[in-house]
């Protein structure tokens, strides 16, 4: 992160607002169900597919796409969910790096993914004015054919986020180099809402 803007969830994390990774802790504790990011991405995709999880958070998302198969790698900025991620899922290899600082070349990992999970509020939690550069980088590592899958809170349910206006967003995606494929209220399909967006991403032609 040196040498960039504080990103608007590490702002909230120096104003005391925390509380993510405590919540689905209690919620996998309780045998609630966490997996509908998962499940979704699971069905873009064919078996052993390359997935990209950023802002991974406390795992659950990565363990879950991992134990179907599929080749995950994950990127988390903070420091106190990577923890938590390889306490809880072992099993799951998490970097600390935010998404414009992942070098996938530095590291070894894969150039392109077949899928590039951004899911769970991440992109309303970016450091002010760099949405489109995250979602031109999250592009060009997508392989042929590949999707972002990209879903947050539309109006800040968390204090520190952002609003993210659908509008704003499809300007933002187009302006990355982006396509809007479809848009959805939930990770389960249903209709758009003024509550929650679910959006595939592709490349734009030409």
């Amino acid at each position: 992160m040196s040498g960039r803007a504080a990103s608007r969830w590490e702002l909230a994390a120096r104003e005391g607002v925390s509380g993510y990774g405590e919540h689905f802790a209690d919620l996998v504790a309780e045998g609630a169900d966490v997996d509908g990011e998962a499940r979704l991405a699971d069905a873009l995709l064919l078996r052993g597919g390359r997935v990209l999880d950023v802002g991974s958070g406390m795992g659950r998302v990565s363990a879950a796409l991992q134990a179907r198969g599929h080749r995950v790698t994950s990127i988390e900025p903070d420091p106190v969910l990577a923890a938590q991620s390889r306490a809880t899922y072992p099993e799951v290899v998490v970097t600390e790096v935010d998404a414009l600082g992942h070098d996938p070349a530095a590291r070894g990992e894969p150039a392109s993914y077949d899928l590039v999970v951004c899911v769970g509020n991440v992109l309303v939690y970016l450091a002010e004015d760099t949405e489109v550069a995250v979602l031109r980088h999250l592009g060009s590592l997508l392989a042929p054919g590949g999707r972002v899958l990209a879903g947050f809170h539309l109006v800040a349910a968390r204090r520190g986020a952002r609003d993210y206006d659908p509008d704003d967003f499809a300007a933002d995606v187009a302006a990355a180099g982006l396509r809007v494929d479809a848009r959805f209220g939930s990770y389960e399909l249903h209709p758009p809402s003024a509550e929650y967006g679910v959006w595939l991403l592709g490349r734009a032609e030409g």
